[in-house]
């Protein structure tokens, strides 16, 4: 392409990564700016950008796409501006970083390497072409292992076999200077082929090639469907029973163990793409609650399978807090609440995934937590964020903790296994992801008296008196515990079995090997797994009733069609990424002809609510913060990520703002409104902002001046406490890609004491980049280097009663 041409060129055909490049840069510049540069463009008659476009950016750009920059350059596209003409007013300006966002880079990448699904014995193809100033080498990889003799644009195989499947990448080299392709993932099926039969997508089109079958099976047996389509881009899969879908029920497989008798219907599953949509037969399961035994005249039936144990429901609530407002930022706890809630809700777990809780609201989800619980439940708790031990008891620290916090500020671990014991329930599982360390800003002892029953498990991520790690990385990874449990936990074992290995696996793991080790105490008498099936026992009304109130956390509002005066309509769709997170996106279905740009974008929301004006609206999940569903998010939409709905006292209201252009108008804007009413949605319905009930867990954790005892039990009321000592004690974990992080679940204050201390082994954090599957997390980036910190101060060996009833599981 000549100088003149690239000049020539209109900038509203920027491509979409140059265009980023120079919004970022001129929205971060005070004085060499976007505000900058529109007077000197206003200076230039030939696209008369005016003061009230220049009101426009600042004021409506944030509704649209986050940038006044980017609002600016649409105007002077509109307009009639060039390259040309862009570079000169840059030049003008005297901005040598945005004028380099402009310069053609010396490699590009014009075709990325496209997923694909295809059958085994098949023949494979991958393209990436790339052009640069220099010849370009090209080199396939397959995970982190290079593909032998790949050094060409095109990777082929003949013929694929079932071990080609995973994610491939191409690295391109111009010189000095390369770049990595998109990841594509190869999905190879195993399909028997009759004679004369062909699978063979047309033009990349889907075509189904496996159906599910019909089954018959007994109450315990474990149902398996598959069924599988081929075709470009790989196909997304949704699975239904009944017509409703079935929660993370998205891969080709869909496997429910230890089915009960209410588990029967017809199924089917839903297959799409961005542009495709089919259906599977519909096949039916029956499910027997008898078992035959024996055979001729001899058989006899039998209501359940020898020694079957099982629980009258399942329920779970996960708690992560990483947005602390006096305390170092976590990331880890996200990613594990993701990641667990999708694995217990394939045991059958009603889960409820809460981020960010303050005291209040900490003690308010415990208070709706319990109240599910009654005999035969097995109830799971799972915390991940910051926490302490003092004399055997375990606390967890809200977000909204001061600095230093004490117990008053923290919901005591053993106050609520004391209020689960009541209930009878038939498993009490407890997962602590967090520090032990002891706090030396709160003496108070502990009075916690416990029952001993033989159904008590505890997994703490680390041991009495030390950290829990998270990876340090620039993505997002899993905590070092969950990171090894999400590999067990949908094991059929006995749950202290299941953590034994845990264990085994952690202790094999350099990055905290000596540093941090899971301790597992279990009173547990039983051979009970998360994996047993649920058998309703004689409270069925009431278990009933308790569980529509638990299903209101997951209660989204209906999508829904919105017609405008002007002849669009809109899609307005709901999703949601956690409990207490809700994902909104918009969709342009129609618009009119003689409209030249259609687009409709949320705002209005209430202050009470997490919304980042700058990352509401954006054209991919991923930008506004939506990092684990945006692969089954619909295309072409644009997305806001609205968190924090546990604060929401009102119903949900909002705005949407449908924006158009007509030729016929010189493409000036034309603004249409409609107020939106979704009422309260996911946990909201429960109401978690209200005050602290008189009798919910806060008040089983007696110790002197406990909130029990003294009004200053809130963050707002806490009295003064001792300037914490400046000592320091850092030990380097160095290795090669992540590194084992603890501003993570280390108590803040230890980041005060100690000496100087080091040590530690290189790694390589093993994953399948690129993949969403739920247990295994998101792919991540290399991190930098971490500081762990450790405190030396001796603990003493006091133990409550707790303790002593519990038998201890050395590792």
């Amino acid at each position: 392409m000549s100088e003149s041409l690239e000049r020539s060129t209109k900038i509203n055909l920027l491509r979409e990564p140059t265009v980023k490049r120079l919004s970022d840069v001129l929205d971060k510049s005070s004085n060499k700016g976007w505000r900058k540069l529109g007077e000197i463009v206003g200076h230039d008659r030939r696209f008369n950008v005016s003061s009230d476009d220049m009101e426009m950016c600042s004021l409506k750009v944030l509704e649209i796409d986050g940038s006044p920059s980017r609002m600016l350059l649409r105007l002077m596209g509109q307009r009639g501006c060039t390259t040309g003409h862009l570079v000169d007013h840059l030049q003008t300006l005297g901005n040598p970083e945005a004028l380099q966002c402009l310069k053609p880079s010396a490699l590009q990448i014009l075709i990325q390497p496209q997923s694909v699904a295809l059958i085994s014995g098949h023949n494979l193809r991958l393209s990436c072409n790339a052009v640069g100033k220099s010849p370009v080498q090209y080199q396939w990889f397959k995970s982190k292992e290079e593909v032998p003799n790949s050094f060409s644009p095109d990777l082929v195989i003949s013929p694929v076999h079932l071990k080609d499947a995973g994610f491939y990448i191409c690295r391109v080299n111009c010189g000095e200077v390369f770049e990595f392709s998109q990841w594509a993932q190869v999905d190879v099926l195993d399909v028997a082929m009759s004679c004369g039969q062909s699978y063979q997508s047309l033009g990349g089109r889907l075509k189904l090639v496996i159906q599910p079958q019909s089954q018959q099976l007994y109450v315990g047996e474990n149902l398996q469907l598959e069924c599988g389509a081929v075709g470009r881009p790989i196909p997304r899969y949704q699975w239904h029973r009944n017509g409703v879908p079935i929660p993370s029920a998205t891969k080709r497989k869909l496997t429910i163990p230890h089915v009960m008798q209410d588990q029967h219907g017809r199924y089917r599953c839903e297959i799409s793409s961005s542009t495709e949509r089919m259906w599977t037969n519909e096949v039916d399961i029956v499910i027997d609650d008898v078992y035959a035994i024996g055979g001729g005249s001899s058989d006899f039936l039998l209501n359940s399978l020898p020694e079957q144990l099982y629980a009258t429901d399942k329920v779970a609530l996960l708690i992560g807090n990483l947005s602390y407002q006096n305390h170092p930022q976590l990331k880890a706890p996200m990613v594990d609440v993701y990641d667990l809630t999708n694995l217990l809700r394939q045991l059958n777990f009603q889960v409820v995934s809460l981020l960010d809780l303050t005291e209040s609201e900490m003690r308010n989800a415990v208070d709706e937590f319990l109240l599910l619980l009654h005999k035969g439940v097995y109830g799971l708790l799972y915390y991940a964020g910051h926490g302490y031990e003092n004399y055997g008891n375990s606390f967890m620290v809200p977000v909204d903790a001061p600095n230093p916090y004490q117990s008053a500020n923290c919901l005591c671990v053993q106050s609520i296994l004391k209020l689960m014991q009541e209930k009878e329930t038939g498993l009490n599982v407890f997962l602590l992801d967090m520090c032990r360390k002891r706090n030396i800003h709160d003496d108070r002892t502990p009075n916690v008296v416990l029952r001993v029953t033989a159904n008590i498990v505890f997994g703490y991520a680390t041991c009495q008196d030390a950290e829990a790690f998270e990876l340090s990385s620039s993505g997002f990874t899993n905590g070092v515990f969950v990171k090894f449990l999400k590999k067990r936990l949908l094991d059929d074992e006995k749950i202290t079995v299941v953590l034994d290995r845990v264990a085994e696996d952690m202790g094999q793991f350099n990055a905290t090997k000596g540093k941090q080790a899971l301790e597992i105490r279990s009173s547990l008498s039983e051979r009970r797994a998360l994996t047993d099936p649920i058998l309703p026992g004689d409270s069925v009304d009431l278990a009933n009733t308790l569980s529509r109130h638990w299903a209101k956390a997951h209660e989204l509002p209906e999508s829904m069609c919105l017609n405008f005066d002007c002849g669009a309509q809109i899609k307005l769709g709901f999703a949601a990424e956690f409990s207490n997170v809700l994902v909104i996106y918009t969709h342009i279905v129609k618009k009119p002809e003689d409209m030249s740009f259609c687009q409709a974008h949320v705002t209005d929301f209430s202050q009470e609510l997490d919304v980042d004006p700058k990352e509401m609206n954006r054209e991919t999940p991923e930008e506004t913060g939506i990092y684990f569903l945006s692969g089954s998010l619909p295309q072409h939409c644009l997305y806001t990520r609205v968190s924090s709905l546990q604060k929401l006292r009102e119903e949900l209201v909002f705005t949407i703002c449908l924006q158009g252009t007509f030729p016929a108008m010189d493409d000036d804007p034309v603004h249409w409104t409609k107020s939106i009413n979704i009422g309260k949605p996911l946990i909201a319905r429960l109401d978690l902002h209200r005050p602290v009930r008189r009798n919910s867990c806060l008040q089983t954790c007696l110790m002197p001046h406990s909130p029990c005892h003294s009004p200053c039990h809130s963050p707002c009321h806490s009295p003064c406490h001792s300037p914490r000592p400046e000592h320091h004690l850092y030990l380097n974990l160095q290795h090669s890609t992540h590194q084992a992080q603890d501003y993570s679940r280390l108590s803040p204050q230890q980041h005060y004491l100690g000496a100087v201390g080091g040590g530690g082994d290189s790694f390589y954090e093993n994953h399948e980049a690129g993949s969403y599957d739920s247990a295994a997390g998101l792919s991540s980036s290399p991190g930098r280097l971490s500081t762990p910190i450790e405190a030396t101060d001796d603990i003493k060996e006091l133990q409550a009663v707790f303790i002593n009833s519990l038998q201890l599981q050395e590792q």
